[in-house]
């Protein structure tokens, strides 16, 4: 007899937050910034920093995955 997944663990509970999500969110709205920055000028300056707020927006949307997955 197969038995059936519990569905109120505390691993379903924390990934069904809205805080992770909105920090998911928040990440990939910097990361797009930084793309957009990167491509609206053909500056040294701004290619920088532009790559520096993409890096910032990944780390954050991967933080937010990290929380789901429970690493």
């Amino acid at each position: 007899m197969e038995q059936t997944p519990k569905h109120n663990t505390e691993s379903m509970k924390r990934a069904n937050e809205t805080s992770i999500y909105t920090l998911i969110t928040v990440g990939v709205l910097v990361s797009i910034l930084g793309v957009y920055l990167r491509f609206a000028a053909d500056s040294t300056t701004l290619s920088i920093v532009s790559w520096v707020i993409l890096f910032i927006g990944s780390f954050i949307a991967c933080k937010g995955v990290f929380k789901i997955l429970g690493a």
